[in-house]
């Protein structure tokens, strides 16, 4: 690696040659605020707030953009620049929203923090005209108060970078520049796939996932209704994040114990129906791979993917699973299967899950996701909005003693806990069919798909067959690999795509970390070694072992695919086109 020699606030440092002064800085220990940069995807200089003083130049340099030099001399602290990132943050605020009370990020939101950092107590230094923007609401899964946005541009960023979707970007100039869809159309006007990526990155309070909680509360009190909740395998693996604990924190007995707290009739855990899905979409896929089916096989868990499909590749529809996700699979079970045994009227229950995913609120108002007649799932609630429901119940849940899931939907494999990593459903499926096939794998570890990579391939040898297989995160990552088997440059049987980059545990409803912690950690490696942690201890860790899988099928289902199987665990899907 080529080097320079640098000095910062009066101390030699060598760095790459290749590096930003942000870079150089932050190998020096030192932070310099940001609002803007993103790691590897964002580096524009708009927010102002990394100044830095560079000896000899005329001007404060943005550190974010800036390269270092042999000899440069760079300040970091200085008079000059403290008072122009007090300067920029008072600017900010002087066209800002400023009801922070009440705000969704409040006490979460970087622009607050670096005001309290900064001494910025106000916005009357600047006091004039502000812009009145409309809230934006059009969709299911996401809000936008322009009012509060800052245009730093991330949520551009990501949509664009990430996800390949871009659909949104800045309109109008100067004083009038806001963030919003071509020629200001709603969101529900564009081929938007709901990930929520871009909430994930917004520094502020400007974009949030609609709040479904109040019809959940409306339910728990209403006593005619029997209100029931099943949890996402990665739900366990970040829920503590909300409540001040470390990332990579196993919370799943402490989340059983709060959601019981909230007064639900049954608790369960979505565990069950990631195997029960593992169990359908193996059986579905080696029927294809035998037979001459439509291949590749692609996965159908991640509804923002599902959508994506939809709009961007409408041709490969057909490859889907026709598999629903997890999520709704439990809905319909429990409506179905349960009320049948339980002697309830699918109308009389109320049923909520909860999701990583923003996408979720679009897929339960999906068609054909009605099993029983009625909707699935009643609502899907975020990460975020279950620790919202939990604080305003005041429970405590730092504190709280583990609990275990309700009977009869309390056992989860191991495959299906790793169903929230991407490489997951494509490891726990493939367990599965190799067994399905007679055939024993080496280990049930199967490596080459694990990590947070946007693309990883392999092979299996499974028996007589050699199996082709893709794992994607990120549509911007499933795009390549979609436009190469259209090309006819890639050979791929079996395909597993999660919208998010990392899977269900970056998912775009999980708790917001600052940006000045994504950037450097790799909060999706942490988040998923909690399932491959909880993977390896279970003594069950393939899906069709799973008991409570068994009994479904020996009681209702009679075996995967069958008739039964596909009019309450399978759906369509719709060529929507951009």
């Amino acid at each position: 690696m080529a080097t320079v020699n640098v000095k910062i606030n009066g101390r030699e440092y060598t760095v790459d040659k290749n590096a930003t002064v942000l870079e150089a800085c932050r190998e020096a220990s030192i932070n310099i605020p940001t609002l803007c940069f993103m790691k590897d995807i964002n580096a524009i200089g708009a927010c102002r707030l990394c100044l830095v003083e560079i000896k000899g130049a005329r001007t404060l340099a943005a550190a974010c953009v800036q390269p270092v030099a042999e000899g440069m001399e760079i300040f970091t602290n200085t008079p000059a620049v403290q008072k122009a990132r007090k300067l920029n943050l008072e600017l900010m605020l002087s066209d800002h929203d400023m009801s922070c009370l009440s705000c969704e990020k409040n006490q979460k939101c970087e622009l607050q923090q670096y005001c309290k950092e900064y001494g910025v107590t106000d916005q009357y230094h600047f006091a004039g005209e502000t812009n009145k923007f409309d809230i934006e609401e059009t969709t299911p899964y996401i809000v936008r108060d322009n009012n509060k946005c800052i245009l730093c541009r991330r949520c551009v960023a990501v949509c664009t970078h990430n996800q390949a979707v871009g659909v949104i970007g800045a309109n109008d100039r100067g004083f009038d520049t806001h963030i919003g869809c071509a020629f200001d159309k709603s969101l529900s006007e564009s081929p938007c796939i709901g990930c929520g990526q871009c909430i994930v990155a917004c520094p502020t309070g400007a974009l949030r996932e609609k709040d479904d909680t109040q019809k959940v509360w409306d339910a728990l009190s209403d006593p005619t209704k029997h209100v029931a909740i099943c949890a996402a395998p990665s739900i366990r693996a970040t829920l503590g994040e909300c409540f001040g604990m470390e990332p990579g924190t196993d919370v799943e007995g402490k989340m059983v114990a709060a959601i019981k707290r909230l007064g639900f009739d049954g608790v369960y855990n979505m565990n069950l129906t990631a195997d029960l899905t593992i169990v359908e979409e193996a059986n579905e896929f080696l029927t294809r791979f035998t037979t001459g089916g439509k291949l590749p096989l692609i996965t159908s868990c991640s509804p923002g993917w599902i959508k994506y499909c939809e709009h961007y590749f409408p041709e490969f529809t057909d490859n889907l699973s026709s598999c629903k996700s997890p999520q709704q699979m439990f809905g319909a079970l429990y409506k179905t299967y349960f009320a049948e045994k339980m002697g309830l009227d699918p109308k009389d229950i109320f049923f909520v899950s909860v999701i990583p995913c923003t996408a979720k609120k679009f897929e339960v108002q999906r068609d054909h996701q009605n099993a029983a007649g009625v909707p699935d799932v009643d609502v899907a609630i975020t990460t975020r909005e279950l620790a919202k429901m939990i604080e305003k119940a005041g429970i405590s849940f730092t504190t709280l003693p583990d609990e275990d899931f309700d009977s009869p939907f309390k056992t989860g494999s191991g495959a299906g806990a790793i169903f929230g990593a991407t490489g997951g459903v494509m490891e726990a499926a493939l367990r599965t069919a190799a067994a399905t096939l007679g055939v024993k794998l080496d280990k049930l570890e199967l490596c080459d798909v694990r990590g947070t990579e946007g693309i990883k391939k392999a092979s299996y040898k499974l028996g007589d067959h050699t199996v082709n297989v893709a794992v994607v995160s990120g549509t911007a990552n499933a795009k390549k690999v979609l436009e190469g088997i259209k090309n006819g440059e890639e050979n791929i049987d079996f395909m597993e795509v999660m919208a998010c980059p990392g899977g269900c545990v970056n998912g775009g409803g999980q708790p917001v970390q600052p940006m000045s912690m994504r950037n450097y950690t790799d909060l999706k490696a942490i988040r998923a070694k909690v399932l491959y942690d909880a993977d390896k201890d279970m003594p069950l860790r393939e899906s069709h072992k799973n008991p409570e899988v068994e009994m479904l099928y020996n009681e209702y289902f009679e075996k995967a695919g069958s008739h039964k199987a596909h009019e309450v665990l399978h759906t369509s899907y719709v060529k929507r086109g951009k």
